[in-house]
């Protein structure tokens, strides 16, 4: 007859497991775990912590130059289904500490069927046209035609050089446009990303998480990034561009994930003109809501490592190239791309695969402890960076490091559902189903 179940037994048998785990072959573990971390992940995550440091240093060391470039901006605000919330993307503009002109043009997707957003927009009219050196005007398309359609809407009708393509449930800090726009004085300078906050942190766990990850993938990476000029990313919800570099390589392209779409366009010019530069702005803050549950957290990213697969693997697969992209840059797709997005996913699966079906269960949890201390220990150590070199709300911060923590455990299941994404776009072409445009647009596409 089995002996009883107990806890004291349990918590033995645990002990005894860990006990056994410290006392394994580690030399045999680290062998095993070194070749795609330090292969792979360790060297951009070096890069971007020095890279990091190198930005703050010289941002410091630097004269800065008072911030007396004002041209005309143009504020694209892509609209679809927000209702009253539109209302504080547009005061957070209107209340801009900006002395040029900020023309705000809301482009309402689909305006029939969305006349809460409609009504929200047209009751801020007067108070915004109130405002001095501020023009709100709204861009009604009766039919639906998704975010990129919304995007090049505005750029048409544009009228200021530069162009801010904003979401219309994102908010932004007072001093946003004056320290995006600043970096357009230098003729060189074509594109800013923005930064941004989940802005409801406070909600939920996986809001927390979310609010780390921006903090460490997000503020600190792009800053780290911008010191070598190889900025990944311009961030779909809060991008600045030139109007006229836009205009000339033909806006927005159809399809999905435009956001990278266009970084990645934008990048294909940099080996033809080396003096060409994409900036990151941490002081440029922007706002938005995350995902409050674990479903439909996993939903957003679903959508958003499959349509990353999409352009890598299939719209973009021969044309990013040295010759085009220049060598740092194309050595940076390489590896932040090809290498950590997409095949970092499959060697983490594989490798717990490999430790859960060929070790013992006290070598098992030795490899396990040892992976979650190497991550939790680089964690930690971007996560101080971030706080003492780029945080400017450092006490809101500091309320969430416990939660860095739980980062290794988070970004494990990332990469997992980040490998599954990226197999379902390989075999059904998801990105064909995105709920960012109607399928009509999107199947037009020719990948």
């Amino acid at each position: 007859m089995d002996a009883p179940f107990t806890f004291d037994g349990a918590w033995l048998t645990l002990l005894q497991l860990l006990h056994a785990a410290l006392h394994s072959d580690w030399a045999t573990v680290a062998v095993k775990f070194f070749p795609f971390v330090l292969l792979c992940e360790l060297p951009i995550q070096l890069l971007v912590m020095l890279g990091a440091l190198r930005r703050y240093l010289e941002e410091r060391s630097a004269a800065r130059a008072p911030l007396t470039y004002c041209p005309k901006v143009t504020c694209i605000i892509t609209c679809y289904s927000e209702g009253a919330e539109v209302q504080k993307t547009i005061r957070t503009l209107s209340e801009q500490l900006y002395d040029g002109q900020i023309e705000m043009l809301a482009v309402v997707d689909g305006a029939v069927r969305n006349r809460p957003t409609l009504a929200a927009l047209q009751a801020l009219v007067p108070y915004v046209n109130a405002t001095r050196n501020r023009r709100l005007e709204i861009v009604a398309k009766l039919q639906r035609g998704g975010r990129v359609s919304s995007l090049n809407q505005g750029l048409a009708l544009a009228r200021g050089q530069i162009v801010l393509a904003l979401d219309g449930d994102t908010s932004f800090d007072n001093d946003m446009v004056l320290h995006a726009v600043r970096h357009f004085a230098n003729p060189d300078v074509v594109a800013v990303a923005g930064n941004l906050r989940v802005r409801n942190a406070r909600s939920t766990l996986v809001t927390r998480l979310q609010a780390v990850e921006y903090m460490l993938s997000i503020h600190l990476s792009r800053a780290g990034l911008d010191a070598f000029n190889i900025v990944n990313n311009i961030s779909g919800a809060f991008g600045i561009f030139r109007r006229d570099f836009l205009r000339r390589i033909g806006g927005w392209d159809s399809g999905t994930a435009e956001d990278l779409d266009l970084t990645l366009r934008i990048k294909k010019y940099f080996a033809r003109h080396p003096r060409l530069r994409i900036r990151f702005e941490p002081r440029a803050m922007g706002h938005t809501d995350a995902p409050q549950g674990f479903k439909a957290f996993l939903k957003q990213r679903l959508r958003w490592d499959g349509d990353l697969s999409y352009l890598y693997l299939r719209k973009f697969r021969h044309a990013l190239r040295p010759g085009l992209m220049g060598m740092r840059n194309f050595m940076a797709f390489v590896w932040t791309g090809l290498l950590f997005q997409l095949a970092l996913p499959f060697l983490v699966v594989s490798y717990t695969g490999y430790v859960f079906l060929v070790y013992p269960p006290a070598v098992m949890l030795g490899v396990l402890a040892f992976v979650y201390l190497f991550y939790a220990l680089l964690a930690y150590a971007m996560y101080v960076e971030y706080l003492l070199l780029y945080s400017e709300r450092k006490l809101q911060d500091l309320k969430l490091a416990w939660l860095v923590l739980l980062i290794p455990g988070f970004a494990f299941i990332t990469r997992c559902w980040n490998a599954i994404a990226t197999l379902i776009e390989l075999f059904t072409k998801a990105h064909l189903e995105s709920g960012m445009a109607p399928t009509w647009v999107l199947r037009r596409t020719k990948f």
